[in-house]
């Protein structure tokens, strides 16, 4: 490892070198993948005992044929991985892995609650999918279910509300459906606010 490799993971307390607190320690991390590559690089982690997650749905789609069932990424060319910064090397040694996303050369954390709630709706069943990413609009909570706790923006379509919720460091959004009784205006959001209680009267 390069002297500058090491320098942009540790810090200088004092006249001591200190390592960053995730240097050690398994923290989620996305890897961008080439495309259409994702379960290549699922199967090969799994071979090489690289604890990843590749959350998927699945779709139909219309050819000459007739019309088949596919499985497909939720966040196309990205995949989940956790590992140590120490480890980063590991997944990148994966053919079909571009890189870590980060900063600055620096591999950026993933919060644990966004994957945990991404495992809880693939584990209860709740159906997903890949939605244009979006940073503003109507902003709601949600308070319940598996995903509890993330924030997201409220959409109405037809007689039934949708909840965008987005991983900003990969700039990727799914759409789920949601119970209004789980949903809860976030603080200051004027057109969160009015839009949720317009439906729910």
């Amino acid at each position: 490892m390069s002297g500058y490799a090491m320098r942009s993971e540790i810090g200088e307390v004092g006249n001591e070198l200190c390592p960053s607190p995730d240097y050690f320690e398994a923290r989620w991390y996305a890897a961008y993948t080439w495309a259409r590559h994702e379960k290549n690089v699922a199967r090969q982690f799994q071979e090489r005992a690289i604890e990843h997650y590749l959350p998927t749905y699945k779709t139909v789609h219309r050819w000459k044929t007739g019309k088949v069932r596919l499985e497909l990424p939720l966040f196309p060319s990205y995949i989940f991985v956790r590992i140590p910064l120490q480890e980063r090397v590991r997944p990148l040694q994966v053919p079909g892995v571009v890189r870590l996303v980060g900063f600055n050369g620096r591999p950026a954390p993933l919060p644990d609650t966004e994957i945990q709630a991404l495992v809880n709706l693939s584990s209860q069943g709740r159906t997903a999918e890949p939605y244009p990413y979006l940073m503003v609009g109507n902003r709601v909570r949600i308070q319940a279910g598996p995903l509890q706790g993330l924030e997201g923006i409220l959409l109405r379509e037809k007689n039934s509300l949708r909840v965008v919720v987005s991983v900003e460091l990969i700039m990727r959004s799914i759409v789920v459906d949601v119970d209004a009784a789980d949903l809860y205006p976030v603080p200051g959001s004027s057109s969160a606010i009015h839009s949720f209680s317009s439906y729910s009267a």
